[in-house]
């Protein structure tokens, strides 16, 4: 799973009402320290002081969930996912889109432009004193929130409400690709792989040059003796499309080679009552191994310093009879064996 990366630009607002000064205070206060909170990084400290000035605001007539999420994003930036799914799926189903319109005049005499609200900027387009009223709207984060609150679910192992918000977020945004993304490792992790693999082919359809998708169909393919061949194929596109995917160089070779555990037993049971047979059974592990050899080779090119690999293509090497290639290896082993033991 992909990092949970958010990113705001949190603006300190301008209070304006007509209530009792104290109350103001407290918005000013609370909504200063949340700013100083976030903008130092202090993300605990900052979560639920929007949460204060969210609630202030409430108590006061104005509900205005964009502190909400502000309290939400912090929580999530904080690493605390349970307050943080809580806060965004609200919001998710309040239909919260974070659109605001924004009011701004210019002051005449010193050309600063000033935020201002609603019912103020009416008032004063009649006040000669300033000009250049602008109204602004903010851009919608809904689909964000949908992207957020799907990585949380997710990270939190939550795939079957991951599920339901990415099918709701589809429903409003069918084209997105984060939530399109995210649908296919909820399925993964839901163990509904029929459904998983029906995802990575939809998408590959679209794009049929990510190699990562070609490697995860394939590892899927792979679990079906009946689509083996299917996914050796996926594998193989994956390398082509990504030369030095080792983890697509090293599926392709068990894939290839089988259950090679299970075919020594065969064979050693058959050695004696049935040579003949045992024979065939060598000669077609044998064939099996040369045909990895490829593989094999390109993964240890690819993680010259990952012993699974280099242990790999020795045991090909030793089954093809390749004893000069075995020599070769025998130093590095010794040098990645010993790295491994420190």
């Amino acid at each position: 799973m992909k990092k949970l990366i958010l990113g705001i630009a949190i603006v300190a607002s301008a209070f304006v009402f007509g209530q009792k000064g104290d109350v103001n205070a407290k918005l000013q206060e609370a909504n200063k320290a949340a700013m100083d909170a976030y903008n130092a990084k202090n993300y605990t400290v900052a979560a639920p002081k929007f949460l204060e000035v969210y609630n202030l605001l409430k108590t006061n007539g104005q509900d205005d969930k964009i502190y909400m999420y502000y309290a939400g994003l912090s929580y999530a930036l904080a690493n605390n996912s349970d307050e943080s799914i809580k806060i965004y799926t609200d919001l998710v189903n309040s239909g919260f889109t974070g659109v605001q319109t924004t009011y701004t005049a210019k002051e005449k005499k010193s050309g600063e432009v000033v935020p201002l609200d609603k019912t103020t900027w009416e008032l004063m387009k009649k006040n000669s004193d300033y000009s250049d009223f602008k109204t602004e709207q903010t851009p919608s984060v809904e689909a964000e929130l949908y992207e957020t609150l799907t990585t949380l679910l997710l990270n939190a192992k939550k795939s079957t409400e991951a599920l339901a918000i990415i099918e709701k977020g589809l429903a409003k945004y069918p084209n997105n690709t984060k939530l399109k993304d995210a649908q296919g490792t909820a399925y993964y992790e839901s163990g509904n792989t029929e459904k998983f693999i029906g995802t990575l082919k939809e998408q590959l359809a679209k794009n049929p040059n990510d190699a990562t998708n070609w490697y995860n169909l394939g590892v899927m393919q792979s679990k079906n003796p009946a689509t083996l061949e299917d996914a050796i194929a996926s594998f193989k596109k994956a390398i082509e499309l990504k030369p030095d995917m080792d983890n697509a160089y090293q599926n392709l070779v068990y894939a290839v080679i089988g259950d090679d555990s299970k075919i020594v037993e065969q064979i050693n049971a058959t050695r004696k009552d049935k040579p003949d047979e045992a024979t065939k059974l060598i000669d077609a592990r044998r064939e099996r191994f040369a045909k990895a050899l490829p593989y094999a080779e390109g993964w240890y090119k690819a993680a010259p310093n990952n012993l699974d690999a280099l242990t790999a293509l020795k045991e090909i090497y030793v089954v093809t009879k390749n004893i000069d290639k075995i020599k070769d290896l025998k130093a590095k082993e010794a040098e990645l064996k010993a790295k491994a033991k420190q």
